[in-house]
């Protein structure tokens, strides 16, 4: 009787053990994963906060009227420059979500740039302006890949905690282990916007 008890218990724990240590890496892989994910956005929008100062002055220089426009974008850079999500603040909502308002207000005030700069062609035919544009614009899709690449790695690192045996692993081996918010756009940015002529 003993012995069939052992063996039993070893039918069970044999497998429970062979699915923990096989996969016991997949978590910390995928939580490091989100987190160089999350390290690329950043260095996408560190890039487009350091090119914003010299489109800024190019700017300026043909445009001297249109100070507001100036101001909100300089304003807009500083509130970004000034917040940091870090890996360890990745699972704080609140925090994501006033670090995605205020990237949204500076493609708001670089959006109205672009307005003032269509008032001015002899500014778009400047080659300075012209090479900070294509710039600019590289780094708007380089964020937007880096972004995509972050929500991919949310969703692989979520459903590793969501689904068998990952769901098991976790529970047993890494505890803290816990669900990440993603990458959403605000309802600003999930508006169409209005194109006049």
């Amino acid at each position: 009787m003993k012995k069939i008890f052992i063996i039993i218990l070893l039918a069970i724990i044999a497998p429970l053990f062979y699915i923990i240590v096989t996969n016991y890496n997949n978590i910390p892989k995928l939580d490091e994963n989100v987190k160089e994910k999350w390290s690329q956005v950043q260095n996408q929008y560190k890039r487009r906060a350091d090119l914003i100062p010299n489109l800024v002055e190019t700017v300026k220089g043909y445009a001297q009227h249109e100070k507001s426009t100036f101001v909100e974008v300089t304003e807009a850079r500083s509130k970004v420059s000034q917040m940091n999500i870090n890996a360890d603040t990745l699972n704080n909502p609140a925090a994501m979500q006033q670090f995605s308002a205020a990237q949204s207000g500076l493609s708001s005030a670089l959006s109205k740039l672009m307005v003032v700069v269509e008032k001015y062609p002899e500014l778009k035919a400047n080659e300075n302006f012209q090479a900070l544009q294509s710039q600019l614009e590289g780094t708007e899709n380089r964020i937007t890949v880096a972004r995509k690449d972050f929500i991919e790695a949310v969703k692989l690192y979520n459903l590793e905690l969501r689904t068998m045996p990952g769901k098991l692993v976790a529970a047993i081996a890494h505890p803290e282990a816990q669900i990440k918010e993603t990458f959403t756009a605000s309802q600003a940015e999930q508006e169409a916007p209005k194109v006049k002529f």
